[in-house]
């Protein structure tokens, strides 16, 4: 087991280096190479969870992951193996049909890009649409509970987080954020809906559903040409500017006008369009509605902070659950002040400087 395997290892190495007159320190002992390369194998069947579970416990920590863990997520993004292809014709046979390859023009066996918990592939239909079809692994959505329970036990063994860090309260939210993933059905209704609601964002572009080819299992979309978003950094500053200012303000609006946000803080959902400068929008599996009573809570927050009516802020931070009666005045006068600092932007005069601000 991996267990026995990175315990083997640490008494070895921890013997090696007291023989040697050094004293070893756990950790040292525990995240070498060949124990990194076993915890990045066991993870590997369990990609999506992993994932997942990744993320949350980055935005739960509220700072980088540790750097043994980002790397082993990095290498299980960039290092996924493609499903063989008799699974992927099996799983295609199951969601069209036997005789599918030919009612296309062409069909890329090799995934042009790894999706969490599927594979995405090239088709070009009889008509000449060039679609981008996402494909999910076989049985993902019956093993997702098992998978994240399992990847929590590999973190929680290998000593990749600090042990005051609690990983539990985030299981249940990996996992229902993956079953929701897992529904191709209703990712093809929010990508819908949303690019509907975006409809009027010129800087954004949203695939359209090709639903003719669309199953449970498989999603079918328009295939957009992009590159990375990283890529935006070697455009002017206008330009990025531009972006940027387009990406607030599409926040802005999910939150309080379309409530409906993606919350998948992937950056590859993000694709940047450098012939017409603008940005695709990908990955709807993660969407999210937001309660009206949120929605209107948090605008009167920023209203009231915008004004500095800070009896205003404190009633709208009682309201959507930011401050509870129960907590004490200085309690309270805490979460009061902190929120001032985050909204610090909308005090200055003029542009405020993100790159040399001191909360960042």
């Amino acid at each position: 087991s991996l267990a026995t395997r990175i315990a083997g290892s640490v008494i070895s190495n921890g013997t090696t280096k007291l023989l040697s007159g050094q004293r070893p320190v756990l950790s040292d002992l525990v995240l070498t190479p060949k124990n990194i390369q076993r915890i990045t194998d066991q993870l590997a069947s369990l990609r999506g969870a992993a994932m997942k579970l990744g993320q949350l416990i980055s935005m739960d920590s509220g700072e980088l992951l540790p750097p043994e863990l980002s790397a082993i997520l990095a290498r299980l993004r960039e290092d996924a193996d493609p499903m063989p292809k008799e699974q992927l014709q099996q799983v295609l046979d199951e969601a069209w049909g036997t005789g599918w390859f030919d009612t296309l023009l062409y069909f890329s066996y090799a995934p042009i890009a790894a999706a969490s918990i599927g594979q995405v592939h090239k088709v070009i239909t009889m008509q000449g649409e060039t679609l981008a079809v996402k494909v999910q692994y076989p049985g993902i959505g019956n093993s997702i509970d098992s998978d994240v329970d399992n990847v929590a036990s590999i973190i929680k063994l290998s000593g990749l987080l600090p042990g005051s860090f609690d990983i539990k309260p985030l299981l249940g939210e990996a996992k229902l954020q993956l079953h929701d993933e897992a529904n191709y059905v209703r990712e093809a209704d929010m990508m819908t809906r949303y690019q509907q609601a975006a409809a009027d964002f010129e800087s954004f572009v949203v695939p359209e559903v090709y639903t003719a080819l669309s199953t449970p299992t498989v999603l079918a979309m328009t295939h957009i040409i992009s590159s990375p978003v990283e890529a935006l950094s070697e455009q002017p500053q206008t330009v990025r500017n531009h972006l940027m200012t387009e990406l607030f303000r599409l926040f802005f609006d999910e939150v309080f006008a379309f409530r409906l946000i993606q919350s998948d803080p992937n950056m590859a959902n993000y694709r940047y369009m450098p012939d017409s400068q603008q940005i695709a929008l990908l990955d709807f599996g993660a969407c999210r509605e937001i309660p009206a009573a949120i929605s209107d809570g948090y605008l009167q927050l920023l209203r009231c902070m915008a004004e500095e009516d800070m009896p205003g802020v404190a009633e709208a931070a009682l309201a959507i659950g930011l401050m509870q009666e129960s907590h004490s005045e200085e309690q309270q006068a805490s979460v009061l002040a902190m929120g001032r600092l985050a909204c610090e932007a909308l005090y200055c005069d003029g542009a405020y400087d993100f790159g040399n601000s001191d909360l960042l």
